[in-house]
Parts: C-alpha cells; sequence; structure tokens
C-alpha cells in the first residue's frame, strides 16, 4: 500500500468522492471483506459489495487476499494507498494554469501553482511506476514565525535573491543530457488544526512552506 497516490482518472475522482465509498476507502486501509466492512457502515452486505465493485474497477482498492468461513470463500480488500489526492487533470478543462496570470503576492495564483505541482507530480509518479523506474525528487517544509509583517517582507526579499543566486549558478542552458527541474517555493501562513479539517492518519504535514519539484 502506498501513503498517497494522485487520482487522474475523472470517473475514479468522481468514485472517490462519493461519502459511503471514501467512508470504505477510509476502512479499508486494513483489509477487509464485505461482510465486516458491512457491520461497520451500517450498509447491507450486497451494497457495500457494489461499492467494493466500483471502487475496485477503478483502482482505488485490490484484493489482499481470500479466506474460507463455512461454505463462503470472502474476499480481504485493500485500499492501493493510504490517502488519496485529486489531480486538477480530473478536471482538465478547468484546471489552474499559472501561466494566465502572474502575481508572486496571489493566494489565487499560489493555489493555481500548488495545483500543477499536483498534477506533475502525479503524471511523473505515474510515468514512473510504468517505466519502473525511481523518481527523484526532493522537498522542504517547515514552519517560520515572523515578528512583524516588514520582517516577512524582508525574509521574502532575501529568499529572492539567495534562490535567484542559485538559480543564476547552477542553469546550464545548452548543457548535453541536462534536464529542466520546476523549481516552486511558497510562503503562506500557517493552517491551525481546526481549520483544515481532519487530520491525516499518516506522516501529517502541518503548513507546506518550500518545496523543490523535479
Amino acid at each position: 500500500m502506498l501513503d498517497v497516490t494522485v487520482i487522474e482518472d475523472p470517473a475514479a475522482a468522481e468514485i472517490s468522492l462519493d461519502p459511503i465509498r471514501a467512508r470504505l476507502l477510509a476502512e479499508l486501509v486494513e483489509p477487509a471483506s464485505a461482510a465486516m466492512l458491512a457491520a461497520k457502515v451500517g450498509l447491507a452486505r450486497q451494497k457495500v459489495n457494489y461499492h467494493l465493485k466500483a471502487l475496485e474497477r477503478h483502482g482505488l482498492i485490490e484484493l489482499f487476499g481470500e479466506r474460507r468461513k463455512g461454505s463462503v470463500t470472502e474476499r480481504l480488500m485493500r485500499a492501493t494507498a493510504a490517502s488519496y489526492v485529486i489531480s486538477p487533470l480530473a478536471l482538465a478543462e478547468v484546471q489552474p494554469d499559472p501561466a494566465r496570470f502572474r502575481d508572486q503576492f496571489s493566494a489565487r495564483w499560489l493555489l493555481a501553482v500548488a495545483a500543477r505541482l499536483v498534477r506533475d507530480a502525479g503524471a511523473l509518479i505515474t510515468g514512473a511506476a510504468k517505466s519502473r523506474k525511481r523518481l527523484a525528487t526532493f522537498a522542504l517544509d517547515g514552519e517560520v514565525r515572523f515578528a512583524s509583517a516588514a520582517d516577512r517582507a524582508a525574509f521574502v526579499e532575501e529568499l529572492t535573491r539567495g534562490v535567484s543566486a542559485l538559480v543564476g549558478k547552477y542553469h546550464s542552458e545548452s548543457a548535453e543530457g541536462g534536464r529542466e527541474h520546476r523549481l516552486v517555493i511558497a510562503v503562506h501562513p500557517a493552517v491551525k488544526a481546526e481549520a483544515a479539517g481532519p487530520r491525516p492518519t499518516r506522516e501529517p504535514t502541518e503548513a507546506p512552506s518550500t518545496a523543490v519539484e523535479k
């Protein structure tokens, strides 16, 4: 089971957003049969089976094993990931495009950049899995507490100068065999836990602040 995976298919995204199926996905972090799930979610086993087949058809759950229970063979299913992120590719016609406008101080532009990062990371992960190759990535995540708005502005200015200097030092326009990498750096107010909603069960991230996308 993966810690997190990206849903790119619109039909799979629709399936995952159904409240009952989302509940089943959450329960299937641990392998379970339709009968076991029926008792947990308060639905008839046949109804649970119907939802499980839809989730399996779209690759959101997989067969973990089988077991005999009396004269019946039960299928044990498990989610393919502990958590899921829906890629903007699932809304291809209306996905955000940071190139449409550029405002480094706009929260909406930050959202468009973050959406592109999710889209690109998902595509890279899918491609790497198909080619059975490792994907080289790097990310930084942390928090900084500013004493004032002036300090925040000074930090951003110094950060911009420092990163620009690094890019100028290492960027090679004509390097033979070189590969372009996208650099994304973000600074935003930390979101309080109660405003962020339910926390993920594995390796939570409190406040994404910087990331390098490869």
